[in-house]
């Protein structure tokens, strides 16, 4: 168990044992989640960047292609 101290401006040092542990390095960003009588930090993880065509191919459509008409048809 580490012991840190709040400052001033409402900063927290977390220890550098636990950064490293965890890999969290300088301009992380963590989610604060209030629980109980405490505080639950989680690193913000970021989705990487992704194209229409990286995810469209997941889609596995089955079937002949619909034309502009069907789609109409079927919204209409």
């Amino acid at each position: 168990m580490e012991i840190t101290k709040l400052s001033d401006e409402g900063r927290v040092m977390i220890p550098e044992e636990l950064r490293k542990s965890h890999g969290w390095e300088v301009g992380q960003e963590l989610i604060v989640i209030a629980i109980g009588d405490g505080i639950l930090l989680k690193p913000r993880k970021t989705f990487p960047e992704t194209t229409l065509d990286d995810v469209a191919g997941c889609l596995q459509y089955q079937g002949s292609p619909k034309t502009l008409e069907d789609m109409n048809n079927a919204i209409f």
